[in-house]
């Protein structure tokens, strides 16, 4: 059925292809949003969103091996994102978030687990799924499909990256306005019922092998023989082998014993690797955190904190080219950069770049605030008096300009002496770790009020805006659709995105509007002072945190640093695996490779837990260090490791010796007087060869 081409190529494959980019885009665009997901709409805290966003990476990579057996879960991948969407069906309170929320973080977790299963059966099966389709005469246009194939993945991922952040940043909601995660989850969702669209359309078309019998069981059963032979032969009468897979040879051909060895030669290699995908996936975590802290106004565009994740998909289809025609030759031109050598100088870059991250994390910590400490707090005082004043706080002068504040905030330790200008004392108790501001107001005589102050950065890059109404009447305060709820003289915190930003005041006959140019991350208190008049707009704002002053676009620069070394690691990697791979194991390395993604983010949670560290930026040091320690591990077991041609090593074998079935039925016949011999008999015709065994399939 798949006689009709276009361009050579079968048409089956283009029903791959987008099949593909639709898949890509939806698990791409889901994870890109997710760990802000975790943080702002399920309120978990950096670390535990963290943790479960590895979790799952780790189980995305560990399925490709159940995936392999156990491959259709395209419904349950659709229906489960949209489990993540459903926060406003539940809220019947009306209040913005799910009544019941630990039946929605369950939900959440189910639908994430069945997404990891869902990718993992997709992903070991539709690139050869698609190499299938082409006959043996289109050995060029298979070649030029993988390439295809691997530009529809980075498109999908670029897209995605690109378009679901966006969306996400969106307000929507049936009661209450807030960000959009149904849309940035439905989306991706309705790209996968797409992607199963076009994928059963195409049915027809498709070239569709027989199952030939799961290698990857095929070569754990020939391991497990050959270990537990040698287990049983252990005895000093029994002679040493050259290599202990050779005692799977009274099973099994010598073929496919030679193919193990190399395959195995190559996992052996592999056991580093983790390491640098600890590093790697930590982009779309803990970097994607750094991004909230910072600055991302583009002049014309603003980045989300979560768009920044596309720097590397875009990187990505910049230097492979490059790379590969320009780089790679001009090396080589020098010495012989040899495919581990490429492997380790990316291990070496990616460490870089965790280094680049924490000078980075570095400069953001010097322009955040200085919080306080548990054992102590910090206040700020507020003139309301439209005069000059002076006023002490345990015997240390202030000068207070009329309707003004101080610069910064006063550190104190449980309490402190505050004196007015009328000589009276007051004693003013704090609770340690908090920052409070205290505003002088006039009555018969001079007194004040203290209020409660954020002691942290507003989340998102957003700003924290707040009234104090000295106006003496009540007065109505919106921005951008929202209302200021005013429990006393000052209002609660609002959130506020960048730009600017119009606040409109009005009471019963008057309004006016007063404009404030915000960026992100700061926090304002606009004092309304009792001279406002509508036609003067005379409001003042104190700046209580400063904005967000590092560029977003420092970031680049790491993930310039990594990206070159995921090209340089993973491209070579996989280059480098299917070259040493024997004919009929590529599956094998290739779920091997996918395991040690899911082992790297396995050791960001042990990393990330173990280590407690108070500081970003000595995290990034740390995870930086040990890829160096394991680069240089690496780079001494390359040196030994000696490169094979596996088609000739199998060419050796392409007849099996004629007494090699006669050998394996004779395997350790017994010997006259003696009663263990006759139960390693027993035990050797429990095991008898099968066909399965001997045959040899090619994938």
């Amino acid at each position: 059925n798949n006689d009709v081409t276009i361009f050579g190529y079968p048409l089956s494959i283009f029903f791959i292809v987008v099949n593909e980019f639709c898949e890509r885009f939806s698990y791409y665009g889901m994870r890109a949003v997710l760990v802000l997901y975790f943080k702002y709409f399920l309120r978990w805290d950096e670390d535990f969103a963290t943790t479960i966003y590895h979790t799952f990476v780790a189980l995305c990579y560990l399925t490709p091996i159940l995936g392999a057996i156990v491959a259709d879960s395209w419904l349950g991948k659709f229906k489960t994102i949209v489990y993540l969407a459903i926060q406003d069906i539940t809220d019947a309170n009306k209040d913005g978030t799910p009544d019941n929320m630990t039946l929605h973080v369950a939900l959440s977790m189910l639908g994430l687990f069945l997404i990891a299963l869902g990718t993992g059966g997709i992903k070991p099966c539709v690139a050869a799924f698609g190499g299938d389709q082409f006959e043996d005469h289109q050995e060029k246009q298979r070649s030029t499909f993988f390439s295809i194939f691997y530009l529809s993945i980075n498109a999908g991922s670029l897209i995605s990256t690109l378009i679901t952040p966006i969306l996400r940043a969106q307000t929507c909601g049936i009661h209450i306005q807030q960000e959009c995660y149904p849309l940035a989850f439905g989306v991706p969702a309705a790209l996968m019922v797409v992607a199963l669209i076009v994928f059963i359309v195409g049915s027809p078309m498709y070239n569709r092998n027989p199952p030939q019998g799961n290698i990857i069981v095929k070569v754990c059963k020939c391991i497990g023989f050959a270990v537990k032979n040698r287990f049983r032969h252990r005895s000093s009468q029994y002679p040493k082998r050259e290599h202990w897979m050779d005692w799977a040879e009274e099973k099994y051909n010598k073929l496919l014993i030679a193919q193990v060895k190399m395959a195995l030669k190559v996992l052996f290699l592999y056991i580093p690797l983790p390491m640098f995908w600890a590093l790697f996936d930590q982009q779309g975590s803990r970097w994607t955190f750094q991004a909230t802290t910072m600055n991302g106004n583009f002049g014309a565009i603003t980045i989300q904190p979560d768009q920044m994740q596309t720097v590397n998909p875009i990187l990505i289809l910049i230097l492979v080219p490059v790379m590969d025609t320009l780089i790679y030759p001009l090396i080589s031109k020098c010495f012989n950069f040899t495919p581990l050598r490429r492997i380790t100088v990316g291990m070496f870059l990616a460490a870089l770049a965790f280094v680049a991250a924490a000078l980075l994390q570095i400069q953001i910590d010097e322009t955040l605030p200085d919080f306080p400490s548990s054992t102590e707090s910090q206040v700020k005082f507020i003139n309301m008096v439209n005069r000059d004043l002076q006023i002490e706080a345990d015997n240390e002068t202030i000068s207070l300009k009329g309707f003004g504040a101080n610069e910064d905030y006063l550190t104190f330790h449980n309490q402190f002496t505050l004196v007015l200008e009328s000589g009276q004392q007051n004693t003013v108790n704090l609770a340690n770790g908090t920052r409070n501001t205290i505003a002088i107001i006039q009555g018969s005589k001079l007194g004040f009020e203290k209020f409660d102050d954020i002691t942290s950065k507003p989340e998102k890059g957003e700003n924290a805006i707040r009234v104090l109404n000295g106006f003496g009447s009540v007065l109505n305060v919106t921005v951008r659709d929202k209302v200021f709820n005013f429990t006393s003289n000052m209002s609660e915190y609002l959130s506020v995105s960048h730009g600017k930003a119009e606040f409109m005041i009005k009471d019963n006959r008057e309004s006016c509007v007063y404009t404030q140019e915000l960026g992100f991350g700061s926090s304002y208190t606009l004092i309304i002072p009792s001279t406002f008049t509508f036609g003067e707009r005379n409001i003042k704002a104190v700046m209580d945190m400063k904005p967000n002053s590092v560029h977003m676009a420092w970031q680049i620069i790491q993930y310039f640093l990594m990206t070159t070394g995921e090209v340089v690691f993973s491209v070579t990697g996989l280059e480098f695996s299917y070259s040493q791979a024997p004919s009929n194991m590529k599956s094998v390395l290739q779920a091997g490779w996918l395991l040690t993604v899911a082992v790297g983010n396995i050791i960001v949670l042990i990393v990330a837990e173990a280590a407690t560290l108070e500081d970003q930026w000595a995290e990034y040091i740390l995870f930086a260090s040990l890829l160096v320690l394991v680069c240089i591990t690496f780079a001494i077991m390359a040196y030994f490791y000696t490169y094979t041609d596996p088609t000739k090593i199998e060419a050796q074998f392409d007849k099996m010796e004629p007494e090699e079935k006669e050998k394996r039925k004779n395997f350790d016949m017994p010997r006259k007087g003696s009663a263990e011999s006759h139960k390693e008999d027993r035990g050797s015709s429990d095991s008898s060869s099968d066909d399965e065994c001997t045959k040899q399939t090619k994938i």
